[in-house]
C-alpha cells in the first residue's frame, strides 16, 4: 500500500524552482525573428499597394489608409468584438466542459471506447460549416444557431485528445489507484485528469482556432454584428480599407485569445516548462 501511495504521489506534478528573470528587454530580444517578418511584410505591402494597385479604389489599399480605417472603425469594431464573443464564449466553453468530461470518461473505459469510437470516426471528420444552414434553419434564433455550430467545431478536437491523454496513462499508475481504493470520481480527478492536460490543452487550442473560423464564416449568413458581419458590410459597399482593417483587427483578437489560452496552459501545466 505505501508503494503504491509513493508511486503516485511522484507521479504528481511538482512546481519547478523558478529561474531568473532576464527582464523585458531581454525578452523582447527574443522576438526579433518575429518582427523582422512583421516588417518585411508590412514594406512589401506598401511597395504593392503603391506600385502595383494604384487604383483610386484598390482592392488593397496602403497601411496608412487601413490604419486611419481602423482608427474611425474602432467603436464599431468593439460593438462586433463583443457580439461575437457572446457566441464564442458560450460556444466554445461548453464544448470544452463536455469534451473534457466525456473524453476522460470514455478515455478510461474499454467499453466505452469500443461503442462510441466508431461513431466519433464518422462524425468528428464532417465539416462543422454544413451544419449551418440547417442549424439557421431550425433554431430558434441567430445565436442560438450560431452557439451550435462553435460547439460542434470546438467539441471533437477537445473530446479526441481527452481521449488520448486518458488511454495513454501508464497502467501502473491505473493499478496503484486501485490498490488505494481511489473512486472513480477521486481517480479521474487526481490522477487522470492531471496526466491527460497536455492532451486536452491540445484540443482546445484546435477547438479555438476552429471556433473563430466558424463564427466568422456563421455571420456571414444572418447576423446583425459581429467581426464577420463587419468585414461582409464593407466588402459589399467596396470600402476596402475598412474591410481590410476589419480582417486585421479580427486576427488580432484571434492572436490575443490563442495567446491567452497558452497562458493558461503554461499555469496549468506548470510540470512540463
Amino acid at each position: 500500500m505505501s508503494e503504491a501511495r509513493a508511486t503516485l504521489t511522484a507521479a504528481m506534478p511538482r512546481p519547478r524552482t523558478p529561474t531568473n528573470d532576464t527582464g523585458p528587454w531581454r525578452r523582447a530580444w527574443e522576438y526579433r525573428e518575429a518582427a523582422l517578418v512583421f516588417i518585411v511584410l508590412l514594406v512589401v505591402w506598401e511597395l504593392l499597394s503603391r506600385y502595383v494597385a494604384t487604383a483610386p479604389n484598390s482592392l488593397l489599399p496602403g497601411p496608412a489608409k487601413v490604419v486611419v480605417a481602423l482608427r474611425d472603425a474602432l467603436p464599431e469594431l468593439w460593438r462586433g468584438t463583443v457580439a461575437s464573443l457572446l457566441i464564442l464564449v458560450p460556444g466554445f466553453g461548453l464544448a470544452t466542459i463536455l469534451g473534457v468530461v466525456l473524453g476522460l470518461r470514455v478515455g478510461t473505459s474499454e467499453r466505452l471506447r469500443r461503442a462510441f469510437l466508431p461513431f466519433v470516426r464518422v462524425a468528428a471528420p464532417v465539416p462543422p460549416t454544413v451544419y449551418i444552414p440547417y442549424a439557421i434553419a431550425v433554431l430558434p434564433t441567430f445565436r442560438t444557431s450560431a452557439i451550435f455550430v462553435v460547439f460542434i467545431g470546438a467539441f471533437w478536437p477537445v473530446f479526441i485528445n481527452a481521449v488520448s491523454g486518458a488511454h495513454s496513462l501508464d497502467a501502473r499508475y491505473r493499478d496503484n489507484a486501485r490498490i488505494l481504493g481511489l473512486g472513480t470520481w477521486a481517480y479521474h480527478r487526481q490522477v487522470v485528469f492531471p496526466a491527460a492536460l497536455p492532451h486536452v490543452f491540445s484540443g482546445m487550442g484546435v477547438g479555438l482556432g476552429f471556433s473563430f473560423i466558424l463564427l466568422t464564416v456563421a455571420e456571414l449568413f444572418g447576423a446583425n454584428a459581429g467581426l464577420g458581419r463587419f468585414v461582409q458590410y464593407y466588402a459589399d459597399f467596396a470600402d476596402y480599407p475598412k474591410m481590410v482593417a476589419g480582417i486585421l483587427y479580427t486576427g488580432l483578437v484571434t492572436f490575443l485569445a490563442m495567446t491567452l489560452l497558452d497562458a493558461l496552459r503554461k499555469r496549468a501545466i506548470f510540470w512540463l516548462r
